[in-house]
């Protein structure tokens, strides 16, 4: 299994388990035990770094693995968009592909 193959997995994996409502629940759990400490911890700078550490790490990784799988999903859909395209006798085959020309190119096509 190579590094790119494997990375999807992983990506897929995490992508199903974040988006449960029980993962949300347990976050919000987490939040909870986090504030309901503060008074045993004085709320000190500890206490806070503690859970501003732990979110901007989460975060930082979820934005990536997040924009792998728009990404793949993005080109899956174009894939199939295309194909849908192709096989329409009549259809503007010129249309396959414009999601990479510049903006005012694709805005060109729109208000044709």
């Amino acid at each position: 299994m190579n590094f790119s193959h494997a990375f999807t997995h992983f990506a897929n994996r995490v992508a199903r388990y974040t988006g449960k409502p029980v993962t949300f629940v347990f976050c919000c759990l987490i939040i909870l035990v986090w504030a309901a400490t503060g008074p045993i911890f004085h709320f000190s700078d500890t206490w806070q770094l503690v859970i501003n550490t732990g979110t901007t790490i989460i975060t930082f990784l979820m934005v990536f693995l997040i924009q792998n799988q728009q990404n793949r999903d993005g080109a899956a859909i174009q894939a199939k968009l295309d194909e849908l395209i192709r096989a329409v006798e009549g259809a503007r085959n010129d249309l396959v592909g414009i999601e990479h020309l510049t903006d005012s190119e694709l805005e060109e096509i729109l208000n044709a």
